[in-house]
């Protein structure tokens, strides 16, 4: 996943400058730039989504864990796998299919952005990508979290 944190990095990064343009374009010029606020939400947007896929990765994500101190060792591992297993059931439905029908309804109806000129689709197009990168982490970690001996057997 170093992969997916530099491209949130290179995000971020631009994120900064387009609004530092923006800052510099309104105060210092006395003309603001129209295309950084709208570069400036796409990025976030990309930012934010493809965040929750790193954020599910480094298992950073948002969980209820008040029961989880409390648990065996067993149920501990059969929650965080439930968890993850929901996580994925959204990220299929509502990211992947949800999304992608997004995109294709935007791809279809020619729709783009007003100052950018960028076809809507691929602003979108982020939800499909975190959802399936979703998809695929959690397949790594259900995979790659057996449960050792111990805690088959309490």
């Amino acid at each position: 996943m170093v992969g997916l944190a530099r491209v949130i990095v290179l995000l971020m990064a631009t994120l900064v400058v387009a609004i530092l343009w923006q800052v510099v374009s309104r105060y210092a010029l006395g003309s603001p730039s129209v295309w950084t606020e709208e570069l400036a939400r796409f990025v976030l947007i990309w930012v934010g989504i493809l965040g929750a896929a790193y954020a599910f990765h480094e298992h950073s994500h948002l969980a209820i864990d008040l029961w989880g101190e409390r648990l065996s060792a067993a149920r501990r591992h059969r929650l965080a796998k439930g968890q993850s297993i929901t996580v994925m059931l959204f990220a299929l439905l509502a990211m992947v299919i949800g999304g992608g029908r997004l995109v294709l309804i935007t791809w279809s109806l020619q729709q783009y952005s007003p100052a950018l000129n960028i076809p809507m689709a691929l602003v979108y197009a982020v939800l499909p990508i975190s959802g399936l990168l979703i998809l695929l982490i959690g397949a790594h970690q259900l995979m790659h979290a057996l449960p050792t001996d111990k805690e088959r057997h309490p």
